[in-house]
């Protein structure tokens, strides 16, 4: 399992602050932007490999399933 930002909005992020940067703004003047989407991975494929058993209410508010 693995709960984390969301790597497309995290790009996104980053190509709206290089485009800030090209347009002449000081990188100092730009503020830090923190994930606001988080997801929720489960990886059912590894959890059987390792014997665990994965509750069916964290499968079903995962974002993803890893089978």
């Amino acid at each position: 399992m693995s709960y984390g930002s969301d790597l497309g909005e995290a790009y996104r992020a980053v190509g709206t602050t290089a485009a800030r940067v090209l347009r002449g703004e000081k990188p100092a003047d730009i503020s830090v932007q923190e994930t606001t989407k988080v997801e929720f991975v489960v990886n059912l494929k590894s959890a059987q490999a390792l014997g665990l058993k994965i509750p069916q209410q964290l499968i079903a508010i995962a974002n993803e399933i890893i089978e």
